[in-house]
């Protein structure tokens, strides 16, 4: 099966793979055929509704098995994916200097640098997309980070930084993985064979496993009928309306140098880009986070308020009684239109919302002129804010400095650090 790892707008330029030996793979292509198949008959909008009363009794094992939180846990990663055909030696530097600078990742490297995507490992909800990466095109992040980590440990990749301006040290290694955000474990992929960092391997998985602890212990003072030690399991619990709360919440999306959110208690509401503009030579990379990032966040948030304040004609309706009807949407019950946004138990714990309801707040530090040069390159992101769907506020070493206005005009702002 073929599927786009992007963002929706954006067409890919590479196609990769993952492969197992021929007879692995043989086995994997007849099931995920079965699979299929027996899919698409069940939600086919001719049998979908039949199959519910012709093959009930057929899963009453099923039923119990998932009740008891006895189904079947995330499955074992796919072999390392690669690009197909290849990419030069020169390409391999170029792709990687290019990403190494999107990140500000150009200088001051661990032994150890950790490359995490996020997904989410949930039972029978279709929306499950919505719990995935956006960047993804609604999936996990795993493919990009386990590509990107084996482009960055390619000793030709390595070889020809140096040239684009890039030294990376002869000891650091590049890890990917993959952060379950329903159980905050985190899988690390050991895909190149680096006994040296062993240890350092060792302890940062020490350490993602006490940061889980703690991020499930904070998550279960929202979550409804939550405690710390139940988080995990709400993941395979199949009558769980609430199994994470997503990104509910979201508020505000920051491209600035970590120092200027470091220390800060943002509450698991900002989106944030570490960002160095004086590294910025030609301003290609704020280009690109204006442009890309900053227009998937802004599709999250529209989202999540179109579904908040306008359940009726944005939102997704009632999990309890969804259908899903030839696997492009649910509708409520037996009838009814198809149902377009967020389900009401995404954004509401059964007595008020758990999504306020804000328009994005951007907030960028770089010089004023260099956004308006872009905003006025692509009239569709600067309409983003034209008309009042997103907020942009530049800063200047952390303090708000000034507020963008309708029209390409600034209004100064009393300059005040950031709490």
């Amino acid at each position: 099966m073929v599927q786009a790892h992007l963002p929706v707008l954006l067409n890919p330029a590479l196609t990769s793979c993952s492969h197992a030996d021929d007879e692995a793979e043989e086995a994997v292509r007849i099931s995920a055929r079965a699979v299929r198949a027996w899919g698409r008959f069940r939600q086919a909008a001719v049998s979908s509704f039949a199959f519910v009363e012709a093959a009930g009794p057929a899963y009453g094992w099923k039923l119990v098995r998932d009740a008891l939180g006895l189904g079947p846990k995330a499955k074992a990663p796919d072999p390392a994916p690669r690009i197909e055909g290849g990419l030069s030696a020169g390409q391999k530097a170029e792709t990687a200097a290019a990403v190494l600078r999107a990140m500000s990742m150009t200088t001051g490297h661990a032994r150890l640098v950790l490359l995490l995507g996020h997904g989410a490992h949930v039972t029978n909800n279709p929306h499950e997309s919505a719990y995935h990466c956006g960047a993804c095109g609604g999936q996990t992040g795993e493919v990009s980070a386990r590509l990107l980590a084996a482009l960055l440990n390619d000793p030709e990749t390595r070889a020809g930084l140096p040239a684009l301006g890039i030294d990376l040290p002869g000891d650091t290694l590049f890890l990917a993985g993959l952060h379950d955000t329903t159980t905050d474990a985190i899988t690390l992929y050991e895909d190149s064979h680096a006994p040296d960092h062993a240890g350092d391997i060792a302890q940062a998985r020490a350490w993602l496993d006490a940061a889980g602890s703690v991020a499930r212990a904070e998550r279960a003072r929202r979550l409804p009928g939550a405690r710390a030690e139940t988080v995990a399991r709400r993941a395979l619990d199949w009558a769980e309306l609430r199994p994470e709360w997503g990104l509910a919440g979201c508020a505000a999306f920051v491209a600035a140098p970590r120092g200027a959110s470091a220390g800060a208690d943002l509450g698991g509401r900002a989106f944030l880009h570490s960002y160095d503009w004086r590294a910025d030579a030609g301003f290609g990379t704020l280009e690109l986070i204006l442009t890309a990032p900053v227009v998937v966040a802004s599709w999250i948030s529209l989202q999540y308020y179109g579904s908040t304040v306008a359940p009726t004609a944005f939102g997704g309706g009632n999990k309890l009684i969804h259908n899903v009807v030839g696997g492009i949407g649910v509708v409520q019950g037996n009838g009814g239109i198809l149902r377009p946004g967020l389900p009401w138990q995404t954004i509401h714990d059964g007595e008020q919302a758990a999504h306020e309801p804000l328009r994005l707040s951007v907030m960028i530090e770089a010089p004023r002129d260099a956004i308006a040069d872009i905003l006025a390159r692509h009239p569709d992101v600067r309409a983003l804010f034209d008309n009042g769907w997103l907020h942009l506020f530049t800063l200047e070493d952390g303090a708000v400095s000034a507020r963008y206005l309708p029209g390409m005009e600034w209004q100064e702002m009393a300059t005040a650090k950031a709490a």
